[in-house]
C-alpha cells in the first residue's frame, strides 16, 4: 500500500435518511478505530495457556473527527442527530482499504474556540449495529 494522504480518509452522514451521504466538511482530523471483546474460556485443561472462544464476544466501531465550521448543513445535521440521539448511517471511507457503512450514534460533541483563532468542533461516534465492509 502506498502513502495515503490523511484528507482522503473521510466521514460521511445519511443527510436525508435515504442513504443520501454527504462529507462531514471541515474535519481536519479522522479516527476510525475497531474493537472485539474476548470470552476467555480458560481451564484447567488449557495447559497454562489463554484460550478465547472463536467468533463470541462483542464487536465495535468508533469514529472521532475534529475541525473547523465549513458546511451548514452537515454541521446542523450532525448537531440535529446528537440531540435527538438517533442512529444513522455513516460511512468511513479509508483509502486503499475500504468503505465501512452503518449506524452509529454520536456519543460527543464538542464546540472550542479561541479569541484569537477559529470556531472548531470534535465528535465521537459508536457503532450501533452492524457493520458492513466494501473493500477499495
Amino acid at each position: 500500500m502506498a502513502v495515503q494522504s490523511g484528507r482522503d480518509l473521510l466521514i460521511k452522514i445519511d443527510l436525508t435518511g435515504d442513504g443520501s451521504f454527504g462529507t462531514l466538511a471541515g474535519l481536519r482530523a479522522t479516527r476510525l478505530t475497531f474493537n472485539a471483546d474476548t470470552v476467555e474460556v480458560t481451564s484447567l485443561d488449557s495447559g497454562g495457556w489463554r484460550e478465547l472462544l472463536a467468533g463470541a464476544g462483542v464487536r465495535s466501531a468508533a469514529i472521532s473527527g475534529s475541525g473547523v465550521f465549513r458546511d451548514a448543513a452537515t454541521d446542523a445535521r450532525a448537531r440535529a442527530i446528537f440531540f435527538a440521539g438517533d442512529t444513522p448511517a455513516f460511512q468511513v471511507i479509508v483509502p486503499d482499504f475500504g468503505v465501512v457503512e452503518g449506524p452509529f450514534q454520536i456519543t460527543a460533541l464538542e464546540y472550542a474556540g479561541a479569541h484569537d483563532g477559529e470556531a472548531t468542533y470534535s465528535l465521537s461516534l459508536a457503532s450501533a449495529g452492524p457493520l458492513a465492509f466494501t473493500a477499495l
